[in-house]
């Protein structure tokens, strides 16, 4: 028998946002993986590292930070054979997974590599979208609104027309994009609708009016834009 691949989310930073399944899976592991910046410290762990028992073998990832796709996929393929001969050992692994796994989860490219031969198990966490809104103090949607995610990097002209046919756009991934996406969001007259988040929930957050924000942008970095009235009024 092999042992089980747990995916856990962490949420998006504090960890008092882990969930109690969450803490109970870890506090419980043999063994943990994490993904970590090539050279670099993990924030995986970081948000976890009150809970990782004394002597779990942890299984390193270092992830380059490149737009290139071979350098993190080869890193992806060798993270995944490490866990996956803890898996034939027997041993069930943790998975650590900043935000939600599913949702621009890094465990998704582990999923992809081991969900075919081991069984695996999803523990959900609190989004960074969900935690940057609660920041803000921004409902997301109400009633029949519709709400559309939109990654940063995207073209000018697909953000320009999902811009045009949501009531609420989070824009994530903002980082170096965020000068041309302030030029089209103030070309489209949606500045004063939009919040600029920064870090949420961790100890350097900044939560400030998009036409306050910051000339760079780190990588935890969003944009959320209310398009229409207050609906929950």
């Amino acid at each position: 028998m092999t042992g089980t691949l747990h995916g856990v989310g962490l949420g998006p930073g504090d960890p008092e946002l882990i969930t109690r399944r969450a803490a109970r899976l870890i506090e419980a592991a043999e063994v943990v993986a994490y993904p970590a910046l090539a050279g670099g410290d993990s924030l995986a762990r970081a948000i976890a590292a009150d809970l990782i028992p004394p002597g779990t073998q942890e299984i390193v990832m270092d992830i380059p930070m490149t737009t290139a796709r071979e350098p993190a996929q080869a890193a992806y393929d060798a993270g995944a054979e490490r866990i996956a001969a803890a898996l034939d050992a027997g041993r069930d692994v943790v998975c650590l997974c900043e935000g939600d796994p599913f949702f621009y989860g890094s465990f998704m490219y582990l999923f992809a590599r081991l969900s075919p031969r081991y069984p695996v198990e999803i523990t959900p966490g609190v989004t960074s979208l969900t935690a940057c809104a609660a920041r803000a103090a921004m409902p997301l949607a109400a009633r029949n609104e519709v709400m559309t995610v939109l990654p940063g990097p995207l073209p000018d002209a697909a953000l320009r027309a999902h811009l045009r046919a949501a009531d609420t756009v989070v824009c994530m991934k903002v980082g170096r994009h965020l000068p041309r996406l302030r030029a089209l969001l103030d070309a489209e007259g949606l500045t004063a609708r939009a919040t600029y988040v920064e870090r949420a929930t961790m100890g350097a957050e900044r939560v400030l009016p998009l036409a306050e924000a910051p000339e760079a942008a780190p990588y935890f970095s969003m944009i959320l834009i209310a398009k229409g009235a207050d609906p929950w009024l």
